[in-house]
């Protein structure tokens, strides 16, 4: 069997396809938020032990994909390796109006698709922690001429906290390795 049929083992009953609702609504929440620049808001839904991590791809040797093609966390330099209260930084300064890079405010659209639960913990019955994967579209335009398309895939982690879900940790792998945008001041 391949790698995606063995990772992909989740029996598709109806306990599968009401998560998986529930999760593709806050990921469409989610995006509405930051879309609609409401970044406090967005704040709200992170968890306190959010990891947030988005590597450089590198274009590397045949055969040499697993191991080199994108940094390592913990290790590398990467575009993101941040914490909730770093994020929670970042959008201060945004909110200072004074921050060049988001001065305008970019106007962005994102768009969220191919989402697939991964893993539920500790069953589909009862589920605390979900694992899921999703596409990425996001459209950037700032000013009269900067515009920026990005496309990627995540991973994320879901936990209920206190009946809530809460972000603990996402992975952003961008399609592109060189970046024609001037800044990364959006959220992915």
């Amino acid at each position: 069997m391949n790698d995606l049929g063995e990772k992909n083992k989740l029996r598709r009953d109806d306990y599968y396809y009401r998560l998986k609702q529930e999760i593709e609504e806050f990921l469409y929440d989610e995006a509405e938020l930051l879309d609609q620049r409401n970044f406090s808001e967005w704040l709200d839904i992170l968890s306190d032990d959010l990891i947030y991590f988005m590597p450089i791809r590198r274009n590397v040797k045949f055969g040499t994909h697993n191991e080199k093609e994108n940094t390592r966390e913990g290790y590398d330099i990467s575009w993101f390796e941040e914490d909730k209260w770093t994020l929670s930084k970042r959008i201060d300064q945004i909110h200072t109006g004074k921050h060049w890079a988001e001065e305008p405010l970019s106007r962005v659209s994102r768009m969220i698709t191919n989402i697939q639960l991964q893993n539920v913990k500790p069953t589909m019955q009862e589920p605390c922690e979900v694992g899921i994967k999703s596409r990425f579209l996001i459209y950037q335009n700032r000013s009269e001429n900067e515009c920026n398309t990005f496309y990627g895939k995540r991973s994320d982690i879901l936990r209920l906290e206190t009946g809530v879900w809460k972000l603990i940790r996402r992975e952003i792998i961008l399609d592109q390795n060189i970046l024609m945008a001037k800044n990364l001041s959006i959220f992915f």
